[in-house]
């Protein structure tokens, strides 16, 4: 059977050829086989159910959603997506991955915080996720909301009920995120949590999706856990990184001397991100733990990656 590089189906599908192998890797949306240079070689088979794969991606659908579809199911849907777009039906599949052409607003979100209405906020995450992915819902959309919502919780312009109602529904939605993904079990470790005195631990949970997505296995383990409970996680899971969110409050001498404490416990091959908008307050004490002050989602995705591609050694 004849087989292709994956820059030929790089170039044969317009998916990039790290795209490729992570629907390889996190989804199994193809098995190519190997050289024996250990190459990836495409089927022709295999390069057509990439084609149908990124042509329903770039129609607004989740690979996720999709990767249990056979080919005939694709076409089918390829069909519908072509006479939505020329204004003559839409597709119905009941699973709310496709829900038209809907304009992105900030403000529609943030009046579903206002009116505490669960069901408007949950469609908002959702269409951000259709338009942007994953990772772009998450870096460009719960992450800034969140910072904004805080904002406006600080201002007197939202009630401590309202924040906590965005809170929950945004923590409930990025941690759904996390359970898509069909991990390699030698995928490598992240714990990710907030130290003793943080209490708020959404920019964890958007943490531990970001990681998740980027094909990492996440043991999140939540809000305000001291030095020693830290570098335990850390150990009992295996891990080779901690990532810690730092938001609030932002001058506390307690966590300085965590800090210290985690630099002491933790093995000296354990990677250290911090991250959050408290973090930078604590920028001497993180740095004498070692630990990389991460600024945004984007930072901390390249982080990861440069891990993943290093050989790791027993």
């Amino acid at each position: 059977m004849d087989t292709v590089s994956i820059q030929t189906v790089s170039r044969r599908t317009g998916l990039s050829a790290h795209a490729i192998r992570a629907w390889e890797r996190r989804y199994r949306a193809i098995e190519p086989a190997r050289s024996p240079g250990r190459h990836r070689m495409y089927s022709e088979v295999e390069v057509e159910r990439l084609k149908l794969l990124a042509n329903a991606v770039r129609g607004g659908r989740l690979i996720s959603r999709l990767v249990h579809l056979d080919n005939a199911e694709l076409r089918l849907l390829e069909s519908f997506s072509a006479a939505d777009t020329n204004g003559k039906g839409a597709l119905g599949d009941g699973s709310g991955a496709h829900v038209g052409l809907e304009p992105l607003r900030f403000d529609d979100g943030l009046a579903a915080v206002e009116n505490f209405d669960t069901k408007a906020l949950e469609h908002f995450f959702q269409n951000a996720q259709i338009k942007l992915g994953d990772q772009g819902m998450l870096r460009n959309v719960l992450a800034p909301m969140a910072r904004k919502v805080g904002d406006l919780w600080r201002s007197g312009a939202l009630t401590a009920a309202q924040e906590h109602f965005f809170i929950m529904i945004a923590k409930l939605f990025a941690w759904n995120l996390t359970r898509q993904y069909h991990l390699d079990s030698r995928a490598p470790k992240i714990v990710v949590g907030t130290p003793a005195g943080q209490i708020h631990d959404l920019g964890a949970v958007i943490v531990a999706a970001t990681a998740a997505n980027a094909g990492w296995r996440v043991a999140l383990v939540g809000a305000n856990l001291p030095a020693f409970e830290l570098a335990g996680a850390v150990q009992s899971f295996g891990a080779c990184a901690l990532a810690l969110s730092i938001v609030y409050p932002d001058d506390d001498p307690l966590l300085t001397r965590e800090l210290v404490e985690l630099g002491r416990l933790l093995p000296e091959h354990v990677r250290v991100f911090a991250g959050g908008r408290a973090a930078g307050f604590y920028a001497t004490s993180l740095e004498a733990l070692g630990a990389k002050l991460l600024g945004s989602l984007e930072e901390l995705d390249l982080e990861l990656d440069a891990m993943r591609r290093r050989p790791r050694h027993s």
